[in-house]
Parts: C-alpha cells; sequence; structure tokens
C-alpha cells in the first residue's frame, strides 16, 4: 500500500490562516490570576448580541489565532482563548496546574455575564477540558489532592464552574496516553539517542517497515511485543522521575533540619528528563492499522524514520513532576478515558477523518467513555490541525465550524450570524 507524501518545511499544514472576524468583533486582553497566584492570560472576543462564549484552550499551545475563532464569531457567539502557566513549553507543564488556570478563566467568564459558557479542546484541549470537566463536577473535598508526583493541587481550594457544555474536535487520548502510543520501545540506553534494540525497532525492515511512501506492514506478533515494551519503557523513566522527587523531598527534609546552604542546593537542583525518540507509533507508517483518510506520516511530517531521531517530538524534555502529570501515560491523571465519565454536561464530539493523532480506536473508546446523556458524535473531512486532506476541498476547520455553530444553535442563545468583512451579507 503506497500513499501520497506531503512534502515542505517541518511541521506544514500546522498552522493554519484563521480567516477575518467580523467588522463588528471587540477584542481584550485580561490578566487573571489563579487560586495559587499564576498570572494566566486570556484573549476575548465578541460581537454583538453574543449571549454564549464558547472557550479555547490547550495546556502548552497559545490558542488565541485557533483556525476555529472567526469562524465561531461568524455564528454568532463570543470566544475566549486562554493560556496557561507554561505556555509553548512543556518542561514544567502540570496538568493539575493547568486545571487552576482553566478555573480562573471560567470563573472569569461567569462574571462577565455570558448565559452560556461552553468550552472546545481541540487536540489536547481536549484531555485538559475532559479533566477540568471531572473535577469541576466533584465537591471541593473529593477532588485531586495531589499530582502523582506528591505537589498539594489546590484543587479544593479553587472555584469551578462546571461548563454548560462541551464540544472535543479531533481530541487525542491525552497527553500521555498520546505517548505511549508514540514512544519508541527500541532505545536501549536512555543516555544514547541512536541505541537500538534490533528485534523492536519500528524502521527496521526485518520487522515490517518499508520505504517511504510504501507502507510498512506489521505482524500483530510484533506489535503485540512492541506495545508492551512501549509500557515497560515509560515505566522505567516514572521510575527514574520518582526517585529523582525522593532524591529532592530528602533534601527539602534535611534542610528543614539544619538550614544548611548544601541541603538548599540539593532540594534546588533540578533533575530534566530527556526522553529521546518519541514519533514512532506504528500507525503512522502502516496505513492497514486502525485504517482511516489519514495520510502516511505523523503530525511532525511524513518521515517518522528520520524524524524519529530529531529534536522535534512529544514530552522530549520535562521535570520529573511534569512528566508524571503531563507526559506518563501510566501515571498522569489527564487520560481522556479516565476523565470522560465525569464529562455529563451536553457534548458534540467531532472527529477529523485524516486524522493523524486521535485514530479511530482511540476516538471509539473516548466516545463510549462520556458520561453525557445528550451526547452527538460526528466526522468531517480533515487532518488533525484543520487542513484540508486534499486541496481544493473544504478545510477541516470549516467543516467542523458549520457542524459547531448547528449544535450550538439547537441548544443555545447565539446573536444572528455576522459575516467576515470579505463575505457577502
Amino acid at each position: 500500500m503506497s500513499a501520497p507524501v506531503r512534502h515542505g518545511r517541518l511541521g506544514a499544514g500546522r498552522y493554519l490562516a484563521a480567516g477575518e472576524r467580523p467588522a463588528a468583533t471587540v477584542t481584550s486582553v485580561h490578566e487573571l490570576t489563579t487560586v495559587d497566584g499564576a498570572s494566566v492570560r486570556g484573549v476575548l472576543a465578541t460581537v454583538p448580541g453574543a449571549r454564549t462564549v464558547v472557550t479555547l484552550m490547550h495546556p502548552r499551545q497559545d490558542v488565541t489565532h485557533h483556525p476555529l475563532v472567526p469562524l465561531l464569531l461568524q455564528a454568532g457567539v463570543a470566544v475566549w482563548t486562554q493560556g496557561s502557566r507554561s505556555p509553548n513549553n512543556d518542561l514544567t507543564l502540570v496538568h493539575e496546574q493547568a486545571l487552576l488556570d482553566a478555573a480562573a478563566g471560567q470563573v472569569f467568564l461567569r462574571d462577565r455575564g455570558f448565559d452560556s459558557v461552553v468550552t472546545l479542546g481541540h487536540s489536547g484541549g481536549g484531555a485538559l477540558f475532559a479533566f477540568y470537566h471531572e473535577q469541576a463536577g466533584r465537591e471541593p473535598g473529593q477532588r485531586i489532592a495531589t499530582t502523582p508526583g506528591g505537589r498539594p493541587t489546590r484543587l479544593a481550594d479553587a472555584v469551578m464552574p462546571v461548563p454548560d457544555a462541551a464540544v472535543f474536535l479531533a481530541p487525542h487520548p491525552g497527553q500521555g496516553r498520546l505517548l505511549l502510543g508514540c514512544i519508541d520501545p527500541s532505545v536501549a540506553d536512555e543516555h544514547d539517542p541512536l541505541s537500538v534494540v534490533p528485534e523492536l525497532d519500528p524502521f527496521d525492515p526485518a520487522n515490517g517497515f518499508a520505504e517511504p511512501p510504501t507502507s510498512a506492514s506489521y505482524d500483530e506478533d510484533f506489535l503485540r511485543r512492541y506495545r508492551a515494551a512501549q509500557r515497560d519503557r515509560v515505566a522505567r523513566i516514572d521510575a527514574v522521575a520518582r526517585e529523582s522527587l525522593a532524591r529532592t523531598a530528602e533534601a527539602r527534609a534535611a534542610y528543614a533540619r539544619t538550614g544548611a546552604a548544601a541541603d538548599r542546593r540539593r532540594a534546588l537542583a533540578p533533575r530534566i528528563l530527556t526522553v529521546f525518540r518519541t514519533d514512532a507509533d506504528p500507525r503512522t507508517v502502516d496505513l492497514s492499522l486502525d485504517p482511516s483518510e489519514r495520510p502516511y506520516g505523523s503530525l511532525f511530517g511524513a518521515r517518522p524514520d528520520l524524524i524519529n531521531y530529531g529534536q522535534v517530538g512529544f514530552g522530549r524534555l520535562a521535570t520529573p513532576e511534569a512528566w508524571l502529570s503531563t507526559w506518563s501515560g501510566l501515571s498522569s491523571n489527564a487520560g481522556f478515558v479516565r476523565c470522560a465519565p465525569g464529562v455529563t454536561a451536553p457534548t458534540l464530539f467531532i472527529e477529523l477523518t485524516g486524522d493523524q493523532a486521535a485514530f479511530p480506536s482511540d476516538s471509539r473508546r473516548m466516545v463510549e467513555a462520556l458520561g453525557a446523556a445528550d451526547l452527538t458524535r460526528t466526522s468531517v473531512r480533515g487532518l488533525h490541525f484543520g487542513a484540508a486532506i486534499a486541496d481544493g476541498e473544504p478545510t477541516g476547520a470549516e467543516l467542523a465550524a458549520a457542524e459547531i455553530a448547528d449544535w450550538l444553535g439547537s441548544r443555545f442563545a447565539t446573536a444572528p450570524p455576522t459575516p467576515g468583512p470579505n463575505q457577502r451579507r
């Protein structure tokens, strides 16, 4: 099986032109303070008469210029795009803290007097908002008290308004579950990015790999061993992270007893985990696995066999706390399926048929786990970040925006549609 390979720079197609906002749009920037004293920023864009606000957030990316923003404004709703305290930085991202950031935004929107607040989680924003819905729906004393690394979360202290609805667009299973599927288990030495266990190498023709763009063909035995080895590698990194945190805790306790500068230095000295080769999900190169309309390759480009060895990839650098909270598919609390039963508000789940991060089997498990009685599932043609699959056809973002506008209009108050400045009225 062969598939067309999209050429161009690394990450091509990741950022789409966002289009033009209605001329009547009013935009304002707001600085918020979380319950634990962190500062986060959000941008509110609204049109005359908007009573419903859709909030977009991602745990580690700036979504201010997300391509859905102008399309949603044209549909008559306000849009709140919010950053976390860790924008564009995986290094110290703790998902439980990102919930505190999201909570500050939800309080702000309630205080602004909107009739309805709807979360919209795209990609990693999906698991983040599923986690938020789950924790917001609990009594404060029943919320998660400590992070996987043992840090107090302060979630019990936070005001966490429950959103009126949830929209999920191409959500992947969560940062940790995503990495669990694409981490390369053939790394033989965590200090050597070129070290390989040959019988686990996904890019060795002896194991079923083929020269791109010909699809690989892995047999069931290899895949079974590969998936088990992925879990084993993540478990080993988890152990390293926990050992590091234990040493830090011991140093803090010693400093509390002695007040010695040497103990304080030990408590402050960071341990940064470097995780090599994290672009190796067999489904990105064997298109017979979990078949869909996706092109050959991963989110990062058409040659995972090369990209896997470069600097780009998920979870490549992280503190032990951030690894356990965000990137460990075995330890993180922020897995979509784990959180989904707590999403009980009316829910719209949209798949993109060419998605290279959320595969059909992943989406099926996520939908089946959702707790909403009012649940709508649909799919549109498009790639993970909302680009079109083929030249000349509508983008996935445009098709998804139409589905979202219709769904919102049937449930919530929206202002009359407002065309962009270059659209006909």
